[in-house]
């Protein structure tokens, strides 16, 4: 077991956020407290380079208010439908990750907060590619919203495809409990 190390601002902030979250099962509140554990163990919890046993990332799951629907987009190393979201890039925040990747995914300039807080958190697997090692994604997830759902544009170096579903339809594609949760929160913002 790893020892607490003293938190920097970003890691207390993060973990004083984590904390606020009120997570809506056993699976999650593992997570969450995974999620916790290296946030308070790992000063490199922020790097994408920490590998052992891997590092915070931001999601995020947009939305259109005015048609209900949320935008997915088909992973293209991962071949699977997901969230847009990614790693830290310097933000040392998983909200502002998010952000940032939510909109170069998508292409779309007008993202704001459905919530402030934390939506959802995940802990899964990423397989080796890339020159990387397997290890873990801590991600910590967001709802965001737009006013301009036709503005999306594909990044074809992230995404095979990219489109918007209904939550019903976005739960299929996903097929996967922490999709399944945290779409079922969305739902509850709408």
């Amino acid at each position: 077991m790893r020892r607490s190390v003293p938190l920097d601002r970003a890691r207390a902030t993060l973990r004083d956020a984590l904390l606020r979250h009120v997570p809506v099962d056993a699976r999650e509140e593992r997570h969450q407290n995974a999620i916790l554990r290296l946030v308070e163990t790992e000063t490199a919890c922020f790097s994408r380079h920490t590998f052992a046993p891997g590092h915070i990332t931001g999601s995020a799951f947009v939305v259109c208010r005015s048609t209900g629907k949320v935008l997915l987009h088909h992973h293209r190393r991962l071949n699977a439908w997901l969230q847009l979201g990614g790693h830290d890039d310097g933000e040392y925040d998983p909200r502002a990750t998010a952000l940032r990747e939510a909109a170069e995914e998508s292409g779309l300039k007008d993202l704001t907060l459905l919530k402030d807080e934390i939506l959802d958190v995940d802990v899964h697997d990423i397989p080796a590619g890339k020159g990387e090692p397997p290890h873990l994604h801590y991600d910590v997830r967001y709802a965001l919203a737009t006013a301009t759902p036709g503005d999306i544009h594909r990044d074809a170096a992230e995404s095979v495809d990219l489109r918007w579903f209904t939550l019903g339809e976005a739960a299929e594609r996903m097929n996967e409990p922490g999709g399944r949760r945290a779409l079922a929160r969305v739902a509850k913002l709408l």
